[in-house]
């Protein structure tokens, strides 16, 4: 059975007013997604400028060439102030997503000249903070994680699976819902990721052990879940068909909640987080760790070097605890990940689970750390941050962002 497609939510106004926000933000999405943005960004970006479009009408504002910069600043001033259920406010990163969204939808009205002049221009965008993994697990706490499924029913050994893949590849949740049996090398041990966050396919390695519990799901459970016509996804739900993305992080998170390990929490991200921080332990070099997680650049200061699969291969069997199913020996001469590039690496994960798990999935943006040489003595004293803005969604690049963000 293979899962329906989501369904788009209304945009707000009047459709017939071919000057109105509803037409404008119709016309934005579409552009968006005829120039190659990801689909989830323009569905996200959607929602952003719907719940502004809903704001203006409140107020009598239906058109964009109404909108001016004290306007903005006002809607900045009430994400600002607003409360959630709960009482809590609105975090940082989720005003500045939707502020971001603004600024890019507004750039594009005047450019194909629907307003004179770009209101949102001048607009500032919040200051964020930033944030470690608030959870990181280690290698005992995520065996009983993984020993919690039940492998004795057939759903339990595919979660079981699922979950060994996660940990294994640092995969993200979007990559292992869209895996195929094609995409799955047992015997060369790797895994095909295709089309993951920017649009990009890469090659990783799989231990041992996620093959073998890959390879009891596919003998044993999943003939008895597909449905006919078999369109190869790899991990099938109940009903036969792929994962969403919602219950994907429900299964896992159920699963790290029953383990009881201290009050840490957290899902598919977790194991991510994991994967990266027990293979640096390990003595992993950071830019094996950089292709391992897909990661496009982890600071201003650091080149990003290509490695080839088959020495990836190697210091992951090396590092990971659940690479092989008996210990080899680690490999010779691995260079070490300087502080900085560990601590970049952990903050970028944080962001990559803040937009995963957080609030209208936002991105947050990553901060960027650079030495600080002192002029009297010439040597490094100190480390800086400067705040650059990811990429706002998976279809573009973090430099095209930037661009966006500060245009």
């Amino acid at each position: 059975m293979a899962s329906s497609p989501r369904r788009r939510r209304p945009v707000v106004g009047d459709p017939v007013d071919l000057r109105g926000m509803h037409r404008a933000i119709s016309e934005f999405c579409e552009w968006m997604r005829m120039t190659n943005y990801a689909e989830r960004t323009a569905e996200t970006r959607q929602v952003y400028l719907t719940w502004f479009a809903a704001w203006l009408e409140e107020r009598g504002i239906t058109r964009p060439a109404e909108v001016t910069k004290p306007i903005l600043e006002r809607y900045q001033r009430s994400l600002y102030h607003h409360r959630k259920v709960d009482g809590r406010p609105l975090s940082f990163g989720f005003q500045y997503a939707q502020l971001v969204a603004l600024r890019t939808f507004f750039r594009w009205a005047a450019r194909t000249n629907r307003i004179l002049y770009n209101p949102a221009s001048e607009l500032e965008l919040p200051r964020l903070e930033h944030r470690l993994p608030q959870y990181v697990l280690s290698a005992p706490e995520v065996e009983t994680v993984l020993s919690t499924a039940d492998v004795g029913s057939p759903l339990g050994l595919r979660d079981r699976a699922m979950m060994e893949v996660l940990y294994s590849t640092g995969m993200r949740r979007m990559e292992l819902i869209g895996l195929h049996l094609v995409d799955l090398d047992g015997e060369r041990g790797t895994i095909r990721i295709r089309q993951g966050k920017g649009h990009k396919d890469r090659m990783v390695p799989v231990g041992e052990r996620a093959v073998a519990w890959c390879d009891r799901y596919l003998a044993e459970v999943r003939p008895s879940y597909v449905v006919e016509p078999d369109e190869g996804t790899l991990f099938l739900s109940a009903e036969g068909g792929a994962f969403t993305p919602n219950r994907m992080s429900a299964l896992v998170r159920g699963y790290v909640d029953r383990a009881q390990l201290g009050g840490k929490r957290g899902s598919c991200h977790l194991f991510r987080h994991s994967c990266a921080t027990l293979m640096l332990e390990g003595g992993a070099d950071i830019r094996y760790i950089q292709q391992l997680l897909g990661h496009a650049d982890l600071s201003t200061t650091q080149i990003y070097t290509q490695v080839s699969i088959r020495r990836l291969q190697q210091v992951h069997a090396a590092t990971h605890p659940s690479a092989v199913l008996a210990r080899r020996r680690p490999v010779a001469e691995l260079d070490g990940a300087g502080e900085s590039d560990v601590e970049q690496l952990l903050l970028t994960l944080a962001a990559e689970a803040a937009e995963e798990d957080g609030e209208g999935r936002k991105r947050t943006p990553v901060p960027e750390v650079h030495r600080v040489r002192s002029p009297q003595t010439g040597r490094t004293e100190g480390r800086a941050w400067s705040w650059g803005e990811g990429d706002g969604g998976e279809g573009r690049r973090p430099e095209t962002m930037r661009r966006e963000a500060v245009r």
